[in-house]
């Protein structure tokens, strides 16, 4: 699979497992600097080169004193490369430099308050004027004693080491987690250690990874053709144009129209490819296909896998008309791979599959293609410009590959189907009309397998309950639910019930991410 193995000065971020350790690459990207992550298990002193400036150990759910010492190789911390450790790479760091780590008497999940106690470089402006800070903390062990040479520089009040360095050897530990939101000007921490310890110079633009990306294309693929999954989206979107600045008409798109689709989404799809872009693009209804498999099926990973196998073979059948075609690109992104498997091998927990991801079958007959895999969306939308596609396109909200069918859990029909359409649609034209689409990550309109009672009219209504969902996020790791004003959630409820022949009830979701996933499904 293609990856961005670029030879660039870099920031490594050694993987422990974490939920949140590619937040930690995004948080670093951001601030323009190149960063690379790799698993515990998999990295040795002798495989860190020259390039690599500084280098993160991330949080994880092992715990230090059970840890394998063969896990980690304790050389690397004598290589003289700045180390920052979070949460339990903080205690890594502590532990294998000489401190001790136990379990702690009171763990701490959620905000903590933090104290400044010295000065550091790693917190310039962190701290508020009367130096004390929010934190985002997470874990149930801590360190209890330090190594020789490290101090304090920051406590809560049941984690003294909160913030700790060495200076001599520039190692510094953190018991909270800087990379997430939840913590205030935790990015401060990590641009603090990346330009002022690491000495690090800005390396990382949309340019730099659109020439090479497509330079990588043109190696891996030569003068074969490839097959691209276009779903009209923002990811499939700029993996087509990537693949055809890269090798033009040796590109043929794949358009399946599953009947799981966007209101209208199969017109634009064509309208914007086909006719704009002059892409050669197969368009293919299969809605009935689809449906049919779907019959009698409710288990949502039973509906990803139908979906994603049936996707395949419908590639494979159209590969075989079309002559030399050895490739299948597909738009996967970084946070897809995060809650389908660990990237890194690291024990990251699966938390469901995706269809391009934990869908394919075992003997697909296609060489895998995934250029943006290693990207998260806001990079994604930044190359799509760079790549000249319309800001229309690039500024769509997140679509899942398997579509309405996991918007609509229990059974799926036609009529479901049809109802869902609308009312997703109606919701989406509202949100653009009060021009709130743009300030909102992802919404959507779902149809959940229960009627209630309710009256129009004179009558008695025994229909569908529509759930409406928007969320705010920067990277769709963690999200929170959008607040809407009264009058615009009363609008927009009225308008599906007072339009849509099946739904007689509207309810908002206001879960955040965790405990629950953007999708219901």
């Amino acid at each position: 699979m293609m990856s961005l193995n670029l030879d660039l000065d870099k920031i490594l971020i050694i993987d422990f497992g974490s939920q949140f350790t590619q937040l930690i690459i995004r948080r670093i990207r951001e601030f323009g600097v190149f960063s690379d992550l790799v698993s515990h298990k998999k990295i040795k002193s002798s495989d860190i080169d020259n390039n690599i400036k500084g280098i993160i150990l991330s949080g994880g759910p092992l715990n230090v004193y059970q840890l394998n010492k063969k896990i980690f190789d304790k050389k690397i911390l004598s290589l003289g490369i700045p180390i920052l450790g979070i949460c339990f790479g903080h205690q890594i760091l502590s532990k294998f430099s000489g401190g001790k780590v136990k379990n702690s008497q009171h763990r701490e999940f959620g905000y903590a308050k933090i104290h400044k106690k010295n000065n550091s470089l790693l917190i310039k402006n962190f701290f508020k004027k009367k130096n004390f800070n929010k934190v985002w903390m997470s874990h149930a062990d801590q360190v209890t004693k330090l190594p020789k040479s490290f101090k304090v520089i920051a406590s809560t009040n049941n984690s003294k080491f909160a913030i700790v360095e060495n200076k001599y050897k520039n190692f510094f530990g953190v018991q909270f987690h800087p990379e997430v939101t939840h913590t205030e000007n935790g990015k401060k921490i990590i641009k603090n250690f990346i330009f002022s310890i690491c000495k690090m110079k800005k390396n990382w633009l949309p340019k730099n990874q659109k020439f090479q990306l497509i330079q990588e294309i043109k190696e891996r693929v030569g003068k074969n053709k490839v097959i691209c999954t276009l779903s009209g989206g923002v990811d499939s979107s700029v993996v087509a144009q990537l693949l055809n600045k890269a090798i033009g008409k040796n590109l043929y798109c794949i358009f399946v129209n599953t009947g799981l689709l966007r209101k209208n989404e199969e017109k634009q799809v064509i309208d914007t490819f086909k006719k704009k872009l002059k892409i050669n693009l197969i368009y293919i209804n299969a809605e009935n296909k689809f449906i049919n498999k779907l019959k009698n099926i409710s288990n949502p990973e039973t509906k990803r896998k139908i979906i994603g196998n049936l996707f395949i073979k419908i590639f494979e059948s159209y590969a075989k008309k079309i002559r030399d075609v050895k490739f299948l690109a597909q738009g996967t992104l970084y946070p897809d791979l995060i809650e389908s498997k660990s990237v890194t091998g690291s024990q990251t927990a699966k938390i469901k599959s995706h269809h391009n991801v934990g869908g394919l079958p075992k003997k697909m007959k296609l060489k895998l293609i995934e250029p943006l895999k290693f990207l998260f969306k806001d990079e994604v939308r930044k190359l799509g410009l760079e790549l000249n596609l319309d800001k229309d396109i690039i500024s769509r909200h997140p679509f899942p590959g398997p579509g309405l069918a996991i918007r609509m859990p229990g059974l799926i029909t036609k009529e479901k189907i049809a109802i869902l359409k609308d009312a997703d649609h109606y919701f989406i034209q509202a949100l653009k009309k009060h021009n709130l689409y743009h300030k909102i990550w992802q919404a959507y309109a779902a149809l959940l397998p229960v009627k209630t009672v309710g009256v129009m009219g004179d009558n008695r209504t025994y229909e569908y309950l529509c759930l409406l969902r928007a969320i705010t996020s920067e990277d769709g790791m963690t999200a929170d639910f959008f607040e809407f004003k009264k009058s615009f959630i009363q609008e927009i409820s009225n308008k599906i019930v007072n339009s849509i022949k099946g739904i007689n009830r509207v309810v908002y979701d206001i879960t955040s991410k965790p405990p629950s996933t953007i999708e219901l499904e």
